[in-house]
């Protein structure tokens, strides 16, 4: 008995361990990435509910503005889930300069969701199953290996699914950032709750900017303040590609401004005393009980030449105000994670705007609004 023991031991010895199945996409590391600016939340004509917006147009003016991606979501239920033979087969869906999600706004009678993905997938299949249990969808969606974000949260058209079968949250639809307060506090409590779900910008643009004042859409914001990159989501990915995007964004690596122009705000964890940063926005580790010192950098805009001030929102809660040094950019804080509990830091920025010539009335909706970070988080992982 003891001889058969301990030659199964010997055999567990030898055995190689296996490797965990990685619980994140391939995101770059502190230093080798390249930070991609976007809108993840359009509706060309496609949608019954735009007007004056071909994809034509929108892409000329993504290529015009700068940008480096955008997701054209056209709401599947006006096309019955047909999006693929739609927006995607539309001759003006292409760009030489500016990547093109695939995506679609998934609109149902329980809530709305953007789908991104690098490639074509089959969406009529997510379309044919939002009438079913949460369980279900979930399914089809790990089967069709795309990235599913719940849309404006709260009011009229609230996400009423499980958030355990997204990967994001638009936490800042529009430009007008004061329609987000509801958000910020439902990822604050997906958060809390142990979900690691990144946070998101979309400007849920329906109306092409209007050539002339009389294709102005009457009594609408739309057409005269929020359109491409109000707000821009940020992303630090590996290289200039679709699924670098995609993996970014389902890791974390984002940052959300109110306009291309304002500065982008990043946050990082030095661990080690040593005065590099050890972590970034999206990543996760375990607390030693030793004091972490947190970098604020501001980068564009007015960010070396004005001070900002930054909030800190620890766990859901506000832990600090702090003002950026106009010559660098920068904030700096220090806390202590306590160990075996999750916690997590995230920032917001507020300041004066930077001009956004194209939109020019979208300052005045976003306030002193300026940008939001994802969190670092610590514990997150139940390994942990």
């Amino acid at each position: 008995m003891l001889a058969t023991l301990l030659s199964a031991a010997a055999l567990l010895a030898a055995t190689p361990p296996v490797a965990p199945e990685p619980k994140i996409p391939p995101v770059a590391s502190n230093d080798d990435g390249v930070w991609l600016k976007g809108d993840l939340h359009l509706h060309s004509r496609h949608s019954k509910d735009s007007s004056n917006n071909p994809e034509a147009k929108i892409i000329r003016f993504a290529e015009t503005t700068g940008f480096d991606y955008i997701a054209i979501t056209d709401h599947d239920n006006h096309v019955a889930g047909d999006i693929a033979h739609n927006t995607w087969s539309d001759p003006e869906f292409k760009s030489k300069s500016v990547i093109l999600l695939y995506g679609a706004e998934w609109t149902t009678d329980r809530g709305h969701g953007n789908v991104f993905s690098a490639k074509p997938y089959d969406h009529q299949r997510l379309y044919d199953v939002r009438d079913a249990r949460d369980a279900k969808i979930l399914a089809v969606k790990k089967a069709l290996g795309i990235h599913l974000s719940a849309n404006h949260p709260s009011g009229k058209d609230h996400f009423g699914f499980s958030y355990d079968m997204v990967d994001s949250i638009e936490v800042w639809n529009s430009a007008i950032w004061s329609r987000n307060a509801a958000a910020m506090m439902i990822w604050d409590d997906m958060l809390r709750s142990g979900r690691k779900l990144t946070g998101r910008g979309g400007s849920d643009s329906h109306h092409g900017v209007p050539d002339t004042p009389a294709q102005a859409v009457p009594n609408s914001n739309q057409a005269t303040a929020n359109y491409v990159g109000t707000p821009t989501t940020w992303v630090f990915a590996k290289n200039r590609s679709a699924q670098a995007v995609v993996d970014a964004l389902t890791n974390g690596r984002v940052s959300v401004s109110a306009n291309p122009n304002d500065p982008r705000v990043e946050l990082r964890a030095d661990l080690d005393g040593d005065g590099k940063p050890d972590m970034m926005m999206g990543d996760n580790t375990r607390a030693t009980g030793k004091p972490v010192t947190f970098e604020v950098k501001l980068t564009g805009g007015a960010a070396k030449t004005a001070a900002y001030r930054v909030k800190v929102v620890r766990n859901g809660e506000d832990f600090g105000a702090y003002t950026t040094d106009p010559a660098t950019g920068t904030a700096h804080f220090t806390d202590t994670p306590a160990q075996g509990v999750r916690s997590y830091y995230r920032v917001t920025v507020e300041g004066a705007q930077t001009p956004y010539p194209q939109i020019p009335n979208s300052m005045a909706l976003s306030g002193t609004m300026i940008a939001l970070s994802n969190p670092v988080f610590f514990n997150f992982d139940p390994n942990f």
